[in-house]
């Protein structure tokens, strides 16, 4: 991990706690493992203002290329619940692997336990889009 931990800014780190408790892990079994994996982490995160946040580090809206296991290189959008479109690869950080890439940077790799098993994913590029963008709560 390039940081030493996971690195989320304050207004986000508010937001995605609120999604968390009102979302109770009230999905199926996979996902609530890792939305207790991702509530976990969040206790060691690093926590810094927006002027301080580093442009690698995925945060709400960021565009993140991964290449998995299997060489296959793929970019998602990590986005709020409301805004997830499978078809334009918009992932909701509720989502598995947008649980699994919140506060990490380019560069990093990551083990998660998927539904499909466990897969290390590379970050290879992390892109910044508006960040501030949909933090509402309503999920």
């Amino acid at each position: 991990m390039r940081y030493g931990s996971l690195i989320l800014e304050k207004k986000e780190f508010v937001y995605v706690k609120q999604i968390l408790n009102i979302t109770g892990y009230s999905c199926d079994f996979e996902t609530k493992k890792s939305l207790r994996k991702l509530s976990e982490e969040l206790k060691e995160a690093h926590i810094i203002d927006n002027a301080e946040m580093p442009k690698d580090v995925i945060r709400l809206n960021s565009k993140v290329t991964l290449i998995f296991d299997n060489g296959l290189e793929k970019t998602f959008q990590v986005v709020a619940p409301k805004n997830k479109d499978v078809g334009k690869n918009k992932i909701s950080v509720l989502a598995t692997m947008g649980a699994a890439l919140l506060g990490y940077s380019e560069g990093d790799t990551i083990l998660w336990d998927f539904p499909t098993g466990k897969q290390q994913l590379k970050i290879v590029k992390v892109e910044q889009e508006e960040t501030f963008k949909d933090l509402n709560p309503v999920i």
